[in-house]
């Protein structure tokens, strides 16, 4: 049902929601990011004006270079892949790192209150369920067999590197400003493409009314 064309409004929808929880939550703590990363004694940091912003944009850059990468090759190539296929392993271990960094970020994250860790695991598990049928499309029987299996435990992976331990203020930052960028990415480039047949109507309600529910939490 999920994966049929036109594109299924649940998927739609899904990345509604997560580009909502982008926009309306975490490009905010971006900007508070920026004041902690541009309040840093690293000398490095000290000669970028946008640091939070680069590394957001670094983010997004990195998942479009590794997209490129997977559309280059010939359908056929992509369909009849080996388990040993570089460019497989490449797609999934970036992957992978991406949902360990969510899932550390549920331990670190801006998530203060039951009420914002449950809406940001709403927003990341529907993410997931998007960037899940993006791989399938990708990597066919290879991504089921072997891939799946991994991204399903790395954001657990994530989680329990956050309860076991602890990083400074600035890293989180800088974690934060680089998933937000990579999710931006994810999302519209399964949305926007002619040949997905999007549901805009499914994207714009969920983007609309998961705005609106982070909207009312946070003024209250």
């Amino acid at each position: 049902m999920l994966n049929r064309l036109p594109r299924s409004r649940w998927l739609s929808m899904a990345g509604g929601v997560s580009v909502a929880y982008v926009f309306v939550h975490l490009l905010p703590e971006l900007a508070r990011g920026q004041e902690v990363i541009g309040g840093s004694d690293i000398q490095l940091l000290s000669y970028l004006e946008h640091h939070a912003y680069l590394l957001a944009l670094l983010g997004l850059a990195i998942f479009y270079g590794l997209e490129r990468l997977i559309k280059q090759r010939p359908r056929e190539l992509r369909e009849h892949e080996e388990p040993h296929s570089g460019v497989f392993w490449l797609h999934i271990t970036a992957f992978a790192i991406y949902n360990g960094l969510i899932g550390y970020l549920l331990v670190h994250g801006e998530n203060n209150n039951t009420t914002t860790l449950v809406l940001y695991c709403i927003a990341m598990g529907l993410h997931f369920l998007v960037n899940d049928f993006a791989l399938q499309s990708d990597h066919k029987d290879l991504f089921g067999r072997r891939g799946r299996w991994l991204l399903s435990v790395m954001p657990v992976v994530g989680w329990a590197l956050g309860t076991t331990t602890e990083i400074s203020e600035l890293a989180v930052s800088a974690v934060t400003a680089f998933v937000g960028g990579s999710i931006i990415l994810n999302v519209l480039k399964e949305e926007l493409p002619e040949e997905r047949n999007s549901r805009f109507g499914a994207f714009l309600l969920g983007s609309i009314g998961y705005s609106m529910l982070l909207l009312s939490v946070q003024g209250g």
